[in-house]
């Protein structure tokens, strides 16, 4: 039977020819396609628009090719007419069998097969050569962007048979081209070595220095130093600065770049007058003092920036959340350029909806009540962020981030939403932990700061360690009044026995209990008072320091005693735990009343100062102290075991714990003639701390490394009575001398573990004297400081 053939090329001419010529045409009875494979029929047949039966003409079946040929499954299509019956004879292309990438390292493979699949290129897709052609380009270009000019990218497509291929993308990714010549033409008012010290790309200086410079080229890097050489001129009154024009070279071998940048600096200006136009809002004059541009200075365009910037908060606090400021410099012919503040400070927007995002165990209350912004209130741009901070200094979350978002259709609305990620406030468990100055310390307990994620604060515990064995159980609520009024109560059990440690060798055995209320002066203060009952009752060893016994002698074995406690606190520290900026002051004040057994007075003062020294407020330097004193009231003396204890982590590192002060007198019948600490009445502790991220950690707010320089001792005003057989022991030196401070230096780390918190550190006395008792490496596991 004969069979009359359609080329394609043919197809196509006669879908070009002029309108004017009759395009021969025929009914199609029937469609048959040859030379299947892998394509299924129906997807010819839906992409091929000619049915049967139907008369079409040459032209109709080109545009038919076309788009069945526009799927991209056939190299090759060819028509043929058998009497009324159309016949498509296809060649389909081939499908990926393999896809082998070899030679990557600066792009992930993982990341690579990604963008080949969005791209087309994928095992068990068809093999399209123009796609192929395209990722080379593309890869070509990206390590181009990256500096990397030698870098050569092959592919190579292995035939399988039966219509499968292997397509194999070889990368020679090749190095980074160095840097080897930076010029700045046009420059006169700063010399070259000044304006390159302004840019982070820098011409290689040697084969050993180069090993520590920033001479590889990437275009990213290139932008950003040209933006910081503008940035450099604009900060120093050249208003009219222009980079002209920037030529980047590339060496024969493409591994080295010189870099030619031709500057026009312009005349330098000063401010003349300063304008505000718009609608102000606020007082001129209290817009003039958040200005930090003044007439006669130099110009700044960070100074403009930082100046629209505090005006646009300041209108963001009174409600105008998409406020608008911009700073407009007018040069005129004398050298000076005038300032105009246009200030748009729209609509007053208010706030439609405040959000929890994250809290999966806090209850949103818990969140609600640290709100200082307001449901339905104008949006204040202050509150909201005095807000956020509220809830970092909960300590319930390891980071706080806030988004404020436009209501659709509302010019007025916005809502708020807080972006919480909860960190452990506790813990539920059976403890193992060890200190030096404690031992091995095991135990039960649960330690809540937000039990069952109410906020509310519990403690219940048995510990026991080779030094104490201490019940407890503590219990408050931080809002009993929707004011922020806390009450809380607590109960405990608390057995001492120092025989085996440091401090002077005797044991103790308390209980009691207490309540406590606490007062919000404002947002970052509190006032505390609280009430407490104690019985102790002390147990002397023949060992046991004269001083000790002298007082037992004196005041008997027991006492009970009604405390009364306040205090006042400021905490404006960035976060919870770990801060790193802010500051944190609190005074104490307690006192066992008139009536108790043993009547005295205790105040201290502490106080944390951080300067933070980058942006992100990773690096910070810390400033600490505390200072206490403490005496009895009346004639009998103030009791030896409410003494201050200085020495270890968290107090003077580098030091044993709790050993600094004025040393006891052992008993003269006694075979332990070591010195141990009674501790003093007068506390006087100091620091300086560097702390800085730790490398390599991505997590930073979980690990805390710092340098520090810590500083204390204990004094005793007063030197207390010994036995009479031990009187010509006794070498006491009452007073506060600040010259006998100890001083250590060394690396510190606090590390938030899965297990407990872990704190370590490594310190040197500066200077020890004869009889103090040092440690050079400390850390404890399972407790803070």
């Amino acid at each position: 039977m004969k069979i009359k053939t359609i080329g394609l090329a043919a197809l196509l001419l006669a879908g070009a020819a002029s309108g004017t010529a009759q395009a021969e045409s025929f009914d199609v009875k029937d469609i048959r396609v040859e030379g299947l494979q892998r394509v299924s029929a129906a997807s010819v047949f839906n992409a091929f628009p000619v049915n049967a039966p139907e008369r079409v003409d040459e032209r109709e079946l080109a545009k038919a090719a076309q788009q069945l040929f526009a799927t991209g499954l056939f190299e090759d299509i060819h028509l043929a007419r058998q009497g009324d019956v159309l016949i498509i004879q296809v060649e389909e292309r081939p499908t990926i069998t393999s896809l082998n990438i070899e030679g990557n390292s600066q792009i992930p493979e993982e990341d690579l097969r990604d963008g080949l699949r969005e791209a087309g290129l994928d095992e068990g897709q068809v093999l399209q050569l123009s796609t192929l052609e395209e990722i080379q380009r593309e890869l070509s270009g990206v390590y181009q962007a990256q500096g990397r000019y030698s870098a050569s990218i092959d592919t190579e497509v292995e035939q399988l048979g039966e219509g499968r291929v292997q397509v194999n993308i070889n990368i020679d990714e090749g190095a980074v081209a160095k840097i080897r010549q930076i010029n700045i033409v046009g420059n006169q008012a700063f010399d070259d070595d000044t304006l390159r010290d302004v840019l982070e790309l820098e011409d290689h200086p040697g084969w050993f220095f180069g090993w520590f410079s920033s001479d590889e080229y990437s275009r990213q890097a290139l932008s950003g130093d040209l933006e910081r050489l503008r940035s450099y001129y604009l900060d120093r009154g050249y208003v009219n600065f222009n980079i002209d024009s920037t030529q980047v070279s590339i060496g024969p071998d493409k591994s080295k770049i010189f870099i030619t940048i031709n500057v026009n600096e312009g005349q330098r200006y000063r401010i003349g007058d300063v304008h505000f136009a718009g609608d102000l809002r606020i007082p001129e004059r209290e817009a003039r003092e958040l200005l930090q541009v003044k007439s006669g200075e130099t110009f700044s365009r960070s100074d403009v920036t930082a100046s629209s910037e505090a005006l646009r908060s300041r209108l963001g606090a009174e409600g105008f959340a998409f406020a608008n400021v911009d700073g407009i410099p007018e040069t005129r012919s004398d050298g000076t350029v005038d300032l105009t503040f246009r200030v748009q400070p729209g609509s007053r927007a208010y706030v439609r909806r405040i959000n929890f995002v994250g809290n999966t165990t806090t209850q949103d209350e818990v969140l609600r009540r640290e709100m200082i912004q307001m449901e339905g209130a104008p949006a204040s741009t202050e509150s909201i962020s005095q807000s956020r901070e509220r809830l970092e200094r909960l300590g319930f979350f390891k980071q706080v981030e806030v988004q404020t978002e436009p209501v659709p259709g509302s010019d007025d609305q916005l809502d708020v939403t807080y972006n919480v990620e909860e960190q452990p406030s506790g813990s539920i468990s059976a403890s193992l932990g060890f200190s030096q100055s404690a031992g091995v310390i095991y135990g039960a307990s649960l330690s809540q700061n937000n039990f069952l994620g109410t906020g509310n604060r519990v403690n219940i515990g048995a510990q026991r360690s080779d030094t104490y064995t201490n019940l407890n159980f503590g219990y408050t609520d931080p809002y009993w009044t929707l004011d922020g009024i806390s009450r809380g109560y607590n109960l405990f059990y608390r057995e001492t026995d120092y025989e085996d440690s440091d401090i002077s060798t005797y044991s103790t055995d308390a209980y009691g209990g207490g309540i406590s209320f606490g007062y919000p002066i404002n947002e970052l203060t509190r006032l505390n008072f609280g009430a407490d009952v104690e019985d102790l009752t002390v147990e002397t060893y023949d060992d046991t320091a004269s001083e000790i016994k002298r007082y037992v002698q004196d005041q008997g074995d027991n006492a009970q005693t009604f405390k009364l406690t306040a205090s006042w606190t400021r905490n404006d520290l960035n976060r919870g735990i770990m801060p790193t900026a802010g500051n944190y002051q609190r005074l104490s004040l307690e006192t066992a009343v008139p009536g108790s057994d043993a009547e005295y007075y205790k105040l201290r003062a502490r106080a944390r100062q951080f300067f933070p020294m980058n942006e992100e407020q990773t690096w910070s330097l810390k400033l600490h102290g505390e200072v206490g004193y403490a005496d009895s009231i009346g004639n009998d003396p103030y009791p030896f075991y409410e003494n201050f204890y200085s020495g270890g982590l968290g107090s003077v590192r580098g030091f044993t714990s709790n050993t600094l002060g004025q040393r006891t007198t052992p008993p003269t019948d006694s075979s332990d003639n070591e010195d141990r600490t009674l501790g003093g009445n007068v506390l006087v502790e100091g620091g300086l701390e560097l702390i800085f991220p730790m490398p390599f950690v991505e997590d930073k707010r979980s690990v805390q490394p710092s340098l520090f320089l810590d500083g204390g001792n204990t004094f005793l005003t007063d030197c207390y009575d010994v036995l009479d057989e031990d009187s010509s022991n006794a070498s006491c030196n009452s007073g506060v001398d600040l010259g006998d401070l100890r001083y250590s230096v060394g690396l510190g780390v606090s590390w938030l573990t899965p297990v407990g918190p872990l704190t370590f550190s490594v310190a040197e006395p500066l200077n020890e004297e004869d009889g103090d008792d040092t440690q050079f490496f400390q850390f404890s596991l399972g407790q803070t400081f």
